[in-house]
């Protein structure tokens, strides 16, 4: 495995990387996702949570200061209940909210919207006891855990570095009124919060630099693997191309066997050549059967010439249903007058060759 990991030494392609995201594996930072839910959450308690307080106050007034004014049977005690917890859902729907769109931005911000089927298909690997105890010890666990420790440290650090001159003075507190105490735990939390959510974003800067290089470290490939995708890519361009110049071949083939049941044939004379053909009774308008420029309108003509089918030079003509019908199409109805006159001429000579 040693000798693997060193022989990759090469940046992953283009083609490797993309193949990743479509099997799921992408470079994303918890990290980053935790600094936007703790944002979120410093929004719910900075900006809303007095809003959200005073709500649930009007609601529970009457249940907190006059309780004995309730009617004690259990019909309306559970139209209460409910009522209650109706309107308390309303409150807090609104936070929950934000909180659910600061998730949605950690994660949308770093790799966009992705769809990845493979990565929730289920796979059997996953419910195997060795695979699972594998991923526990795995180094990425290790380092996971590790971040885990980091951050409750700091965290505990930062509520014992507020908290601790806060408690020194609780005797204030005590002689203080409700409101005023909440206003002063609610100033603490948030300033807990607000100092949080900055040794966070050092954190996740941090660990969205790490993810990016680990995710760039695990895909490199051996100097052989970027030669075969090379040789890949290269070989695809050039089976296509094959496959372009057999279909244009047997096209090619296709039109010079209808050359000879052709009724005429219109040229520029040197450049075009375009094989008509026309039964009165059966078909509505003359049909294009074969076409070319330059090689392929002197094979036309040499085809014509063995089986005796008409040739008559019309520049215009040539050029313009060349250009406008494609083989085994009809001419379009500006051409009839035009392409009538020629098919007229030429049943005149093959009359003048049978009256003769």
């Amino acid at each position: 495995m040693a000798e693997d990991k060193d022989s990759r030494t090469e940046d992953p392609t283009g083609k490797r990387m993309s193949k990743a995201w479509d099997e799921g594996n992408i470079p994303l930072s918890n990290e980053v996702k935790s600094v936007t839910m703790l944002v979120g959450a410093l929004i719910v308690v900075g900006i809303l949570a007095p809003w959200v307080a005073k709500s649930l106050m009007t609601y529970l007034r009457t249940f907190i200061e006059r309780p004995e004014s309730m009617a004690l049977d259990i019909e309306t005690f559970q139209t209460f209940v409910i009522s209650v917890l109706l309107k308390v859902a309303m409150v807090l729907a609104f936070p929950m909210f934000v909180l659910a769109i600061a998730a949605f931005i950690g994660t949308t911000s770093q790799i966009g919207l992705v769809y990845t089927p493979k990565k929730i298909a289920m796979k059997l690997s996953n419910l195997s006891p060795i695979s699972g105890f594998k991923r526990l010890f795995s180094m990425t666990s290790v380092i996971e855990a590790v971040k885990g420790i980091v951050k409750m440290l700091i965290v505990g650090l930062l509520i014992a570095f507020l908290v601790v001159p806060t408690m020194s003075h609780s005797d204030k507190l005590i002689g203080q009124n409700l409101q005023a105490t909440l206003a002063e735990l609610h100033r603490l939390i948030v300033m807990i919060l607000f100092l949080v959510v900055l040794v966070m974003c050092a954190l996740a800067a941090a660990d969205y630099v790490y993810q990016r290089w680990s995710h760039k470290e695990k895909l490199k490939m051996t100097k052989q693997e970027v030669k075969d995708e090379h040789k890949e890519q290269e070989g695809a361009p050039k089976v296509k191309g094959r496959i372009r110049n057999l279909r244009l071949e047997r096209h090619s083939q296709r039109m010079m066997a209808a050359v000879p049941r052709a009724s005429v044939i219109i040229t520029n004379p040197t450049h075009y050549a375009v094989a008509l053909q026309y039964d009165i009774v059966s078909m509505a308008a003359p049909k294009v059967v074969a076409k070319g420029v330059d090689y392929l309108a002197l094979r036309i003509r040499q085809i014509a010439e063995t089986h005796e089918v008409p040739i008559v030079e019309n520049v215009p003509l040539a050029r313009a249903l060349y250009a406008a019908v494609e083989v085994d199409q009809e001419i379009p109805q500006e051409h009839y007058k035009a392409v009538a006159e020629v098919i007229s001429y030429v049943m005149r000579l093959k009359g003048k060759r049978i009256a003769s």
